[in-house]
């Protein structure tokens, strides 16, 4: 018989979050991915997928990017010597010149970042960033119209 590995690698799959309401409120133009400076017990609680996305931002200060608004719910095994706060601001990390060139297009008017999804890449949580412009009442409902007929042509087909 086959001795089984000791080392049983468990598939938490690479995606952790999505932010659904990003691309339904802002029209992305540009993607970037970052990486996120996390403490310990986040990094726990984003293997066991324990992130909230929506009603997030990225916001640009003193030549620096951070996550704001993202909530990571701690573990209830979480160490008793840590205080961990769910809500904090976390940084973002990029290249200078990824930077400035966000920096540059966020300081035009209506432009902002929009953080998408979450996901691990080489055991690394990555961040991927939009560039967004804020839609208009009627650009959603053309959004769901446009929707709308794309199940609607599907299902017809699928009968035909």
């Amino acid at each position: 018989m086959a001795k089984k590995s000791k080392k049983q690698k468990k598939d938490t799959g690479s995606l952790i979050a999505v932010n659904k309401k990003a691309r339904h409120d802002f029209e992305i133009g540009e993607t970037w991915e970052a990486g996120l400076a996390l403490q310990g017990w986040e990094v726990k609680s984003l293997r066991d997928k324990r992130v909230n996305l929506n009603d997030t931002y990225v916001m640009i200060q003193h030549g620096e990017a951070w996550l704001v608004g993202a909530h990571i719910t701690p573990l209830a095994s979480a160490s008793t010597h840590v205080r961990p706060e769910p809500t904090r601001a976390r940084k973002l990390l990029l290249h200078r010149y990824e930077l400035n060139k966000l920096i540059g297009q966020v300081e035009r008017k209506g432009f902002t970042l929009v953080p998408l999804r979450l996901y691990w890449k080489k055991d690394r949580a990555k961040l991927e960033i939009g560039l967004g412009k804020g839609k208009k009442l009627h650009d959603k409902r053309a959004d769901i119209k446009e929707r709308d007929w794309a199940r609607e042509k599907a299902r017809r087909f699928k009968h035909a």
